[in-house]
């Protein structure tokens, strides 16, 4: 049960993270259906029933199913039909056969016209009980028929027997002569009502009175797929697609999300961890140009698969934790205590943090932060600098690009003291302190390096 919740909350907060994008896709998919309903012409189906009388076994009428879609069938129908542009191997495709209760074969055809659709059904239909017919009659083997014929004179020699021995008996004078009487009527209607079973239980006669019940109605609506089972398919489709696309990248996803994890990438320690009050969700890196635009214009520019922000404290419990990190640092340092803070570009939820962690700072130490591309990372080199301190968010880096940023740092001749990781918080509706935060604090220093993002 723990497991089928986890995935129907990892499926609605895709649908709440994403679904102007799931819209889309719908939206685009919809069309595909369109675009194929198009290229598919409509299609009609019309059903005509046989009636077999007599008695029939279940595999018996299989085998009248499949007779009626045979092609002996199917091109005899084509040749009265007499269509140009359909030949007698599309219309085998186009007719299907199927048993029914009642000792009953419906026989369906498929055409692009109701008329087309109706006048199929009703030739294939023609077609098979006379070909049957024909088969039962020519299937008849003439000894067979000949030892019949033999037995129905050899039936009438004996009535006519009986005959005789009836006249020739005693006509009613003794007890015996009546009941020899008796005795040969009785044979003779045996003879009568044997040959009459006979005639009766004979196949050809059977397969003979095949009859078409009526004849096909014309069918008012398309078969399917129907053009709005088409449009309402390739949204369903895309839709879906994209929800299991969206599972799919989540559980091979190697982006950093505990504290721990980021700090062993970088190489170095967790200094502690600090909130960023907003509703606005983070941007993922590279949040700038056409294809940020897009990214945005689509929903897809936060990232979906981190837990959702939980709720701020007040103020003053946000600046203890800034504080806290600047005094980690200050017992940490040697004097002059001056640090390169490193932010990755197009972090946004860092960004505001490191301003933050800047202003608390009060110079003491003195902080300059630098935004750094992760794709190509370029860190300016050290000056009076002592070390380098990364500030990122968690849930959009993975071990590999802050390897690359630690790396860079090193290159540069900075050494990573220390990593903060910032995590976005909701506001509350009141402030507790009645004092606003300070925003207005130093912008954060463009490097050198050309803005980036991951891929």
């Amino acid at each position: 049960m723990s497991d089928d919740t986890i995935r129907l909350a990892t499926v609605g907060r895709i649908l709440r993270r994403r679904g102007r994008f799931l819209a889309i896709l719908a939206v685009v998919g919809a069309l595909v259906g369109y675009g194929a309903s198009l290229l598919i012409p409509p299609r009609y189906t019309a059903t005509a029933s046989v009636l077999l009388p007599g008695q029939w076994e279940e595999r018996e009428l299989v085998t009248q199913a499949e007779i009626a879609t045979s092609s002996a069938v199917v091109d005899r129908a084509a040749a009265t039909l007499r269509w140009r542009d359909v030949s007698g191997g599309e219309l085998r495709d186009r007719v299907s056969a199927k048993t029914a209760e009642g000792n009953i074969i419906e026989v369906s055809g498929t055409a692009r016209t109701p008329e087309r659709a109706q006048q199929l059904s009703d030739r294939v239909a023609q077609k098979f009980v006379t070909f049957t017919t024909r088969i039962a009659g020519d299937s008849t083997d003439t000894e067979a028929t000949a030892g019949v014929e033999e037995l129905r004179q050899k039936v009438v020699q004996t009535n006519r027997r009986i005959t005789d021995l009836a006249d020739a008996a005693d006509p009613g004078r003794t007890v015996e002569g009546v009941q020899a009487r008796t005795e040969l009527e009785k044979l003779r209607t045996a003879l009568r009502e044997a040959m009459k079973k006979l005639d009766e239980a004979s196949p050809a006669s059977n397969e003979a009175g095949m009859v078409v019940m009526d004849t096909a109605a014309r069918p008012t609506g398309e078969a399917p797929p129907t053009r709005v089972q088409l449009i309402a398919g390739g949204a369903l489709l895309s839709f879906l697609l994209a929800i299991v696309g969206h599972l799919a990248a989540a559980r091979v996803s190697r982006r950093l999300r505990a504290g721990p994890e980021i700090a062993a990438a970088l190489g170095s320690t967790l200094l502690g961890t600090v909130d960023v009050p907003g509703e606005r969700p983070a941007h993922r890196p590279g949040d700038r140009g056409r294809v940020a635009r897009i990214r945005r214009l689509l929903g897809i520019d936060t990232p979906w698969d981190i837990p959702p922000p939980r709720m701020s404290g007040d103020e003053d419990g946000r600046r203890i934790r800034y504080r806290r990190v600047c005094a980690r640092l200050r017992e940490e340092l040697p004097a002059p205590r001056r640090l390169l803070v490193v932010v990755p570009a197009g972090d946004e939820i860092a960004g505001r943090a490191a301003e933050r962690l800047v202003a608390e700072a009060e110079s003491d130490p003195v902080l300059v932060a630098v935004e750094v591309p992760v794709s190509r990372p370029l860190v300016p080199d050290r000056d009076t600098e002592c070390g380098a301190l990364v500030v990122l968010s968690a849930g959009s880096w993975t071990a590999g690009e802050l390897a690359c940023v630690a790396e860079a740092c090193t290159d540069a001749g900075h050494e990573v003291v220390g990593v903060v990781v910032a995590g976005p918080v909701r506001d509350r509706p009141t402030s507790t302190s009645g004092r606003a935060p300070q925003h207005d604090t130093p912008a954060i220093a463009v490097g050198d390096a050309a803005r980036g993002g991951p891929a």
